[in-house]
């Protein structure tokens, strides 16, 4: 039986979380009879079990073989030109040396010369048997080749300098491509059937790969009421193969994850008891206070708007639990790990706009943009650029966002909105015999809007709650009542405020303390 090779480049790449389905096609005229067709060079990594053959023509495939393709040389173009470059830049490095070796034996050869000279020069000048001008040509001479020897020198050493930073470099781009220097590859046979003389058949290869991802990022870009959502898929693979530029679809299924439903297991209750305490030491980190959102994102100025560029999109196909995203235009991804990214969708979403202020941690408002996702994407999570109109106002990540659902999104400080928060009143009554101490403070948050629209405002604050018996705090005067309150004493009111217009809210406590208590944890 004879073996034919056939040519079947990369034509289409389905790439999931953390592997890719690579599809290669390639026609041969064969004539009648059986025949094994190879299909090589392709990467060690290829999953063996997943390969697939399919086509057209009039054969009938027997058997499919995967097979260890023996090479003297890896068969990559890029990387067999980076190790004869290796190999040109060692050579011409060790030339160098030589040639440096060479000019040092010749500067000693001079030197020595020079010194031996010298001695016989002295004692014929002495005798009158030389002229000075002979001894001073001689001299000039073996000055001019000693200078000559070592400025080549010099450059011998600039040259070897840059040899070895052109040869590190290649060393490098060699170790980038580390899975295509492997010399040994894989090679796909497939016995085929032919029935008819001097017949085309087409054989379609598929495999399965890791070392191949595509991660979601996103561009949030709010203006005006709406928030443009841009949805990028960056690709990466270091599969061994390069990609041409082919179709390429994305798909959020996972090949490997778990189909099977999740059992149940016994749930236990036991009686409590408490470990031995450890000695805590006294120089352990805090823990980091709550982030906030970045400033300095103000409003959008107002402009007058303008055509936007329009940006082409996958075409979806919705499965059962999973989509698959085909860009638009066909995508070539080298395998140097180097991410490509591809616009899945652009989407625009209705956002509702509000400020936030916590004035007792810091007296500034914050805008917020409430944004549902009224498509039918469900959006994977993944880093995000937030946007203001033309500004940069934070780096965030977005979480799955599933069709319907509404997430936050902090925008920044919007200067335009004042807060203050002032201590109005503050007393303190001291024990008498048998009586308890007072404390008693009141404060005054204020919020201005000065933009030029109607806001919403959040404002939160807090009563402190105890811990002891002997601490008892009670609420003297909240004004106006808040919209929200929990059990941990957390306030939030919402305020409505015309362009201009000024809200105030007032919010009192008194701490009783038992004779001879001291309290902690006071703040004000």
């Amino acid at each position: 039986m004879d073996t034919a090779e056939i040519e079947a480049p990369v034509v289409g790449v389905t790439v999931y979380p953390d592997r890719a389905r690579v599809t290669r096609r390639g026609s041969i005229r064969l004539p009648a009879g059986d025949h094994r067709v190879r299909v090589a060079p392709l990467p060690l990594g290829l999953r063996r079990d997943s390969v697939r053959v399919g086509g057209r023509g009039a054969a009938t495939v027997l058997g499919v073989d995967v097979t260890t393709w023996r090479q003297a040389r890896s068969t990559d173009t890029q990387v067999a030109g980076l190790e004869q470059r290796r190999r040109d830049l060692a050579d011409e490095l060790a030339g160098t040396e030589d040639a440096d070796g060479i000019e040092e034996q010749r500067e000693q050869f001079l030197t020595r010369l020079a010194e031996r000279a010298g001695g016989t020069y002295a004692r014929a000048l002495a005798a009158g048997d030389a002229a000075p001008a002979d001894v001073a040509a001689f001299s000039d001479s073996l000055a001019g080749q000693l200078a000559d020897s070592r400025a080549r020198r010099r450059g011998l050493n600039r040259r070897r300098t840059e040899l070895a930073e052109e040869l590190a470099a290649v060393e490098r781009d060699l170790t980038a491509a580390q899975d295509k220097r492997a010399p040994d590859r894989l090679a796909v046979e497939v016995t085929v059937a032919v029935t008819a003389d001097d017949a085309e058949v087409e054989l379609e290869l598929s495999y399965l790969v890791d070392g191949a991802r595509w991660t979601p990022s996103y561009d949030l870009r709010l203006l005006d009421d709406t928030m443009t959502v841009t949805w990028f898929g960056l690709v990466s693979q270091s599969t061994g193969e390069d990609w041409p530029e082919c179709e390429v679809r994305l798909s959020t299924a996972r090949p490997a994850a778990a189909a099977g439903v999740p059992e149940l297991s016994p749930w236990y209750l036991d009686r409590f008891r408490p470990a031995i305490p450890r000695a805590m030491s006294a120089d352990m980190p805090a823990p980091p206070a709550p982030g906030a959102a970045l400033a300095g994102g103000g409003p959008a100025r107002s402009a007058a708007p303008k055509p936007r560029l329009r940006e082409s999109v996958a075409e979806v196909e919705q499965g059962v639990s999973a989509a698959t995203y085909r860009p638009a235009r066909p995508l070539a991804v080298p395998a140097d790990g180097s991410a490509h990214r591809a616009t899945i969708a652009v989407l625009e979403l209705p956002a509702r706009l509000d400020h936030v202020t916590v004035p007792v941690r810091a007296a500034e408002a914050h805008l917020r943009a409430t944004v549902r996702n009224t498509s039918a994407h469900t959006l994977l999570p993944g880093p995000a650029a937030v946007f203001h109109g033309a500004d940069f106002v934070a780096a965030t990540r977005l979480p799955t966002w599933a069709p319907g659902e509404e997430t936050e999104l902090a925008l920044g400080v919007d200067d335009r909105l004042r807060v203050e928060r002032k201590l109005h009143r503050r007393t303190e009554t001291k024990a008498t015999l048998g009586s308890t101490r007072r404390r008693e403070v009141e404060y005054r948050i204020t919020v201005a809007n000065h933009t030029p629209r109607p806001a919403t405002v959040e404002v939160r604050d807090q009563l402190p709650v105890s811990r002891d018996e002997t601490v008892v705090v009670r609420e003297t005067a909240v004004a106006p009542q808040p919209a929200e309150r929990t059990e941990l004493g957390e306030l939030t009111w919402r305020l409505s405020l015309a362009p201009g217009d000024r809200g105030e809210i007032t919010l009192g406590f008194r701490v009783e303390l038992a004779k001879g208590v001291e309290l902690t944890g006071w703040r004000e």
